[in-house]
């Protein structure tokens, strides 16, 4: 077992496995660190969602509502020309974009209110409007 893990550390440099594992290895695979955390919690009339979108600009995330579904997408660019690379051993900070969908159901777009402060975009929307369907008949099993 130490002998397979001195293989895996020298292919690793001075980060070893775990530490990858941990913190997503390459700049270009750290899009999944950026997970959307999500609280949702509901009262009589409406959700609210706290979404963790650290680091982002209020004018980088887009909310937008399709067919019931909220999609949330941030979008940030990290990307560094050679010459701003230079001195780096390691980059952990996310660079790129995501997005993540929520089913809320058939509301009215113009019902969602949404703020973004330190860190964390706070949504709010109406329950939507369950429409019962009246059962007339039974149907027969044959």
């Amino acid at each position: 077992m130490n002998r397979e893990l001195e293989t895996r550390n020298e292919n690793y440099g001075i980060f070893d496995p775990f530490f990858n594992a941990l913190f997503g290895g390459d700049e270009d695979k750290n899009f999944g660190m950026l997970a959307m955390k999500t609280d949702i919690k509901e009262d009589e009339k409406n959700y609210e969602m706290d979404v963790e979108l650290p680091g982002f600009d209020k004018k980088d995330i887009a909310l937008n509502l399709k067919d019931g579904y909220l999609t949330i997408t941030a979008k940030v660019d990290r990307n560094l020309d050679e010459k701003q690379k230079k001195g780096y051993i390691h980059r952990e900070r996310f660079s790129g974009a995501a997005s993540r969908s929520y089913y809320v159901g058939d509301i009215d777009e113009k019902s969602i209110k949404a703020a973004y402060k330190d860190g964390v975009l706070a949504i709010s929307f109406p329950k939507a409007s369950v429409k019962e369907v009246e059962s007339k008949h039974s149907i027969a099993i044959e």
